[in-house]
């Protein structure tokens, strides 16, 4: 079956499995069954009229004595891009700019709290062309761009917080770019910035050609609807980056991605569902969608014939829990806003059970990595 062509893995498992087995099924998959979000009328019309995928769930805790419940609703948003590559840069963020504006208008209609965009959401993922130009035009400033002051625009009028990852350019530091999230707060003032710490090197992900490791740390941002985290995309693979944004308090994490069926698709429903789990907290997975076409060709440096596009964004965002649990994906070839009610008093409850931080040995993990990092350091391995 082609990448290209099935819809989504639960829409093929719906038409293909019986009843009975597709509810175990489903449940190995995803753990607990969720609640369907009932979203309102105005929101699904609008979503088929739009022509994007909408869907919603409900992560619910447990009643507790001293504690009320602590919901929010958070919007996970994938996109395709809209206009040809070649494009003109401005009209390329302007339509952008539309689209991802008339999806969040349905998410306020149907209540989010947070709303997270994928990465590098402004514009074509160009990396893997290697080229300067055009593609160095599209980044921006992240406390006075063109883009931020779109997304503060769209916080203030939905009281909304808004994570907005972009290609950045700091003109305070020569100009250097920088993969960037800029994290909105939905009084419309930018709270802070989170810059991606991974750069990957692998295949055609070309990326540390255009920008630099990220300075930021593992900043958490406090908002009025909870303590928010963005690990973006290729540190999904490194568990200490998840890890570390747990520590500093975050009870939600989101991951704006943007990843190609033939290299990641097996893993991506793991690695955030995994982060969820060993962290005690929430994980918002988002891709973007469909297949870009680049004027020039280019090669991997992995042995391929040099080619026009980077393969299938296969989009599949989806929500997971600490408790182990998973929202199913969205759909893999289209627009899409997934909205989950998520009450983050499950955090500390799953905490409590399992115990991981509480039994984690970080003064002995500490204490190894330090030498690890040493030029002069040797393994610890018995020998006869």
């Amino acid at each position: 079956m082609s990448e290209y062509v099935f819809e989504s893995l639960e829409k093929t498992l719906e038409t293909h499995i019986p009843g009975a087995e597709l509810k175990e099924i489903k449940r190995i998959l995803y753990g607990k069954e969720l609640r369907k979000l009932i979203l309102p009328q105005t929101a699904l019309d609008a979503a088929l009229e739009r022509d994007f995928d909408l869907q919603g769930y409900v992560f619910e805790a447990a009643p507790e004595q001293l504690r009320a419940p602590k919901v929010v609703r958070v919007g996970l948003i994938q996109n395709k891009i809209i206009l040809p590559t070649d494009a003109p840069v401005l009209d390329q963020i302007t339509v952008l700019h539309k689209r991802v504006g008339e999806i969040v208008e349905v998410a306020a209609i149907c209540g989010v709290n947070i709303v997270c965009f994928q990465e590098a959401w402004t514009m074509p993922f160009a990396f893997c062309t290697r080229e300067r130009e055009p593609w160095t035009e599209f980044a921006e400033s992240a406390e006075d761009g063109f883009t931020t002051h779109f997304c503060q625009e769209l916080a203030k009028k939905y009281n909304m917080v808004v994570v907005s990852p972009i290609l950045e350019r700091d003109e305070i530091h020569g100009g250097t770019l920088w993969n960037t999230a800029v994290v909105v707060s939905n009084t419309g003032t930018v709270l802070g910035k989170s810059r991606k710490n991974h750069i990957p090197r692998v295949g055609d992900f070309s990326e540390s050609t255009y920008y630099m490791e990220g300075n930021t740390g593992h900043q958490v941002f406090q908002t009025q609807f909870g303590k928010i985290a963005v690990n973006i995309c290729y540190g999904r693979h490194h568990p200490l980056n998840w890890f570390m944004y747990s520590m500093n308090g975050a009870e939600i994490i989101f991951n704006p991605s943007a990843t190609v069926g033939a290299l990641s698709e097996p893993m991506w429903s793991i690695e955030a569902r995994n982060a969820a789990i060993a962290n005690h907290c929430f994980t918002c997975a988002i891709n973007r969608v469909g297949m870009e076409y680049f004027k020039n060709e280019f090669t991997s440096g992995d042995g391929k014939k040099a080619h026009h596009d980077f393969g299938h964004f296969y989009g599949s965002s989806y929500v997971a829990a600490p408790d182990g649990s998973r929202s199913p994906g969205l759909s893999r070839t289209q627009d899409g806003l997934l909205v989950a009610e998520i009450d983050l008093n499950l955090n500390r409850q799953i905490a409590d059970k399992w115990n991981f931080k509480m039994t984690g040995r970080y003064d002995l993990y500490a204490e190894e990595l330090t030498k690890a990092v040493q030029h002069a350091f040797k393994p610890n391995i018995v020998k006869e």
